[in-house]
C-alpha cells in the first residue's frame, strides 16, 4: 500500500522560469534593444501573482512599450497595476501608463498582475518583436528544427554528431550545439565533434539552427550518448539498491534531485524510480509537467551548479536527473507509472495492453528526455484486487500487461513492477499471476510495508513493516518473510525479488501500552498526514524503545510508532542476502536524514 501523494503538493510558493527574453522589433530599432522577463511571484493554488520587467538594453531612448503574450485556456489576468492590460481570447496585451513609457538606455520598469488558473505565458512579444532575443527582420520567419543528431566515433572522451539541415526562408547561417541543454559550440556545417568528455559518462545533445538575421529556431530531438571506458558501474551480480524519487516532493517537502548529492546517497544507490506518471484513458502520461520538465533551477539548486535558462530545451526534475546521471554514471533511472492514487487506470490499460505499452514507450522515449530513462516501472495497486479502487480485470491481466511491455520495449530496457506483499491465504498475491509475469520483468519491488496502520484507528498497535511473524501479530501472512516465500513458491526467482523498506513510520495516539498489541483512539499527528511521519523526524521526536518481528517501535507519551532504523535495516539486509534476493528498494528519499543514513544502512547491509 503506497500512501496518497498529492496532499503536500500545494504547500510551496513557486518561482516560474523566465518566459522569454524578448526584443524590440520595429523597423526603427534592433531587436536586442529591449528585453522583457516574466516571474511568477506567488502561487496560491487557484491563482498566482505575476510580474513583467521591461528593460532598455539599447543606446537610444524608448518612448513607449507594449508587451504581448498568450495564456493557455483557463488562465487569465484578474487585476493589474502599472500597465493597461487587455485581452482578446487567450491573447493578452499590456501597454505602458502615461508616466512609465519612457525608458532611457539601461533603465527598466516592472508591472504586475494577479492571475487565475495554472498556466504560464508563451509567445511573448515586445513592440511586435519576437521572443528569441536575437535581431529580427520584419517578415523574416525563424528557421525550422534540424534533424535529430546521430552519434558516431564514440570514444572515452569524444563523440561525432551529425544531423540533417534545417530550412529557412532567408537561409540558415549556422547551428548551435547543446549538450545537456547548454550551448557548447556554434558551427556552420551539419557535423560537430565534441571532445574533452569523461569516460563512461552519459550525455545528451540537441541542435538549434540560426538564420541570417541570427534568429534561432526550435531545438531538434535529443540523442543520448555514453562515452566508452569508465568502470564505475556496479559489478555483475551486485545487489540493487533502488529508491523512489517523488515528483511532488519539490513542493512542500522541498526535496530535489540535488539532495541525493548533498546527502551522499547518489554514490550508494544503483537505481531511481521516478514517481509517478499517470495512467489515463488506458495510456501512460506525464503527471505534473511543471515539476517534471519546466521548473527552472538556479545555480545553487542545480546538480551541475549551472542555472537553467529560459530557452533551454529541458528543465525541471528530468533535466536534474540527466545531470545526476552525468555525475554518477552508474545510476539507472526508471519512470514509474501508477502508485496508490493513479492505479485506477490500469484496468482499462490491460484491456488493450499493446496500445498501453506503445503509449508508455512514447513517453519514456520523448526526444526531449530520451536519454534520462533506462526503463519503466509499473506500480499497479492492485491487479484483480482492491486498493484505492477495485480492479476486476482478471488474474491474467498483469501477466498480459507485462508481456506487452517487454514486446514493445525489447531487451535493452529495464521493466519492473512494484507489487503487493499480502501473503495471506487467498490474499492479493494469490489474485494475479505474478509467477507467470516474472519471465517478462527484471525484478519485483515487493512492498513489504504498510501491513498495519491507523486506518484501524483503535489498533491493535503493530509494526507496519515486520520482517517476520511474531506472537500476537494481527493477521497471518502480513510480513516480509511470508511474502517472499509465497512469491518464490509461485515460481518467481529469488534474484528477481527486492525487499521493500519504508523511510517513514506509521503510528497511533491514545496508546498506554508500550509493547505492540495496545489499543488506540486514532492516528498519531504527522507533518503531512495523520498516522504517518518521516524517519528523519521520528528518530529524535520519538526514539525507538523496542523491536518486534525484525523492525523497531517507539512509545512516547500517548503516541505509538513503528519504523525501521539503521540497525533493523541491517538485520533485514542480512536476511535478504541469506535468501539470495536481488537487493532492496525504499519509499522514498525525502524521509531519510540529510546525511542519508538509511540509504547508507541499505548499501552497507547489501555488501
Amino acid at each position: 500500500m503506497r500512501f496518497g501523494h498529492r496532499a503536500a503538493a500545494g504547500f510551496a510558493t513557486l518561482l516560474l522560469p523566465l518566459a522569454g527574453m524578448v526584443g524590440l522589433a520595429s523597423p526603427a530599432q534592433a531587436a536586442t534593444s529591449a528585453t522583457a522577463t516574466f516571474t511568477k511571484t506567488q502561487d496560491w493554488g487557484t491563482g498566482f501573482g505575476g510580474q513583467w520587467t521591461v528593460k532598455n538594453t539599447g543606446d537610444t531612448t524608448i518612448n513607449s512599450w507594449t508587451v504581448e503574450w498568450d495564456f493557455p485556456s483557463g488562465t487569465s489576468v484578474t487585476s493589474a497595476w502599472d500597465a493597461d492590460v487587455t485581452s482578446a481570447g487567450n491573447h493578452w496585451t499590456a501597454k505602458n501608463k502615461t508616466w512609465n513609457g519612457t525608458l532611457n538606455p539601461g533603465a527598466s520598469i516592472s508591472f504586475g498582475f494577479n492571475g487565475a488558473g495554472p498556466g504560464s505565458p508563451s509567445n511573448c512579444k515586445i513592440n511586435g518583436g519576437s521572443c528569441d532575443g536575437g535581431p529580427t527582420v520584419p517578415g523574416d520567419t525563424a528557421p525550422s528544427a534540424p534533424g535529430t543528431p546521430t552519434a558516431s566515433d564514440i570514444t572515452d572522451t569524444s563523440v561525432k554528431l551529425s544531423w540533417s539541415a534545417a530550412t529557412d526562408d532567408k537561409g540558415v547561417k549556422n547551428y548551435d550545439v547543446l549538450r545537456g541543454g547548454t550551448k557548447v559550440a556554434t558551427v556552420t556545417g551539419t557535423t560537430y565533434s565534441d571532445t574533452g568528455l569523461t569516460a563512461g559518462t552519459d550525455y545528451s545533445y540537441t541542435v538549434q539552427a540560426r538564420d541570417t538575421a541570427d534568429q534561432t529556431g526550435p531545438a531538434s530531438g535529443s540523442v543520448a550518448v555514453r562515452t566508452t571506458g569508465g568502470g564505475t558501474d556496479p559489478q555483475p551480480g551486485a545487489k540493487v539498491n533502488l529508491g523512489y524519487f517523488t515528483e511532488w516532493g519539490v513542493y512542500g517537502r522541498n526535496y530535489h534531485v540535488k539532495n541525493l548529492v548533498t546527502s551522499g546517497s547518489a554514490s550508494k544507490i544503483t537505481h531511481i524510480n521516478y514517481a509517478f506518471g499517470n495512467v489515463k484513458n488506458g495510456q501512460c502520461t506525464v503527471d505534473d509537467t511543471y515539476a517534471a520538465y519546466d521548473k527552472a533551477y538556479t545555480a545553487d539548486q542545480s546538480v551541475s551548479g549551472v542555472a537553467d535558462t529560459w530557452d533551454q530545451p529541458l528543465r525541471g526534475n528530468f533535466n536534474q536527473l540527466r545531470q545526476l546521471k552525468a555525475k554518477y554514471p552508474h545510476i539507472k533511472v526508471l519512470y514509474s507509472f501508477g502508485g496508490w492514487t493513479y492505479s485506477g487506470g490500469f484496468g482499462q490499460a490491460a484491456a488493450n495492453a499493446t496500445a498501453f505499452a506503445k503509449s508508455c514507450k512514447a513517453v519514456v522515449e520523448d526526444p526531449r528526455w530520451a536519454d534520462v530513462f533506462d526503463g519503466i516501472d509499473i506500480d499497479w495497486e492492485y491487479p484483480n484486487a482492491c486498493g484505492l479502487t477495485c480492479d476486476t480485470s482478471g488474474a491474467a491481466a498483469f501477466k498480459n500487461l507485462s508481456q506487452a511491455l517487454r514486446a514493445e520495449f525489447g531487451q535493452n530496457y529495464l521493466i519492473t513492477a512494484a507489487i503487493t506483499a499480502d501473503a495471506s491465504s487467498g490474499g492479493k498475491i494469490d489474485a494475479a499471476d505474478y509467477g507467470g509475469a516474472a519471465q517478462y520483468l527484471d525484478w519485483y519491488n515487493v512492498m513489504t510495508y504498510d501491513y498495519f496502520g491507523a486506518w484501524d484507528k483503535t489498533g491493535p498497535t503493530a509494526p507496519h513493516s515486520p520482517l517476520t511473524s511474531y506472537s500476537g501479530i494481527p493477521k497471518a501472512g502480513f510480513n516480509s518473510a511470508d511474502a517472499i516465500a509465497k512469491l518464490k513458491a509461485k515460481g518467481v526467482p529469488a534474484s528477481k525479488l527486492l525487499l521493500g523498506i519504508g523511510f517513514y513510520g506509521r503510528g497511533w495516539t491514545g496508546v498506554t501500552q508500550a509493547a505492540p498489541g495496545g489499543t488506540a483512539t486514532g492516528a498519531a499527528p504527522g507533518t503531512y498526514e495523520a498516522g504517518i511521519e518521516d524517519y528523519k523526524v521520528l528518530k529524535t521526536a520519538c526514539p525507538a524503545t523496542g523491536t518486534v518481528g525484525g523492525t523497531a517501535y517507539a512509545h512516547c507519551g500517548t503516541n505509538w510508532w513503528s519504523y525501521d532504523t539503521p540497525a533493523t535495516i541491517g538485520t533485514k539486509m542480512a536476511w535478504a542476502k541469506s535468501q539470495n534476493l536481488g537487493g532492496a528498494f525504499f519509499w522514498e528519499f525525502s524521509g531519510d536524514t540529510s546525511n542519508g543514513e538509511l540509504v547508507g544502512a541499505i548499501s552497507n547491509g547489501l555488501k
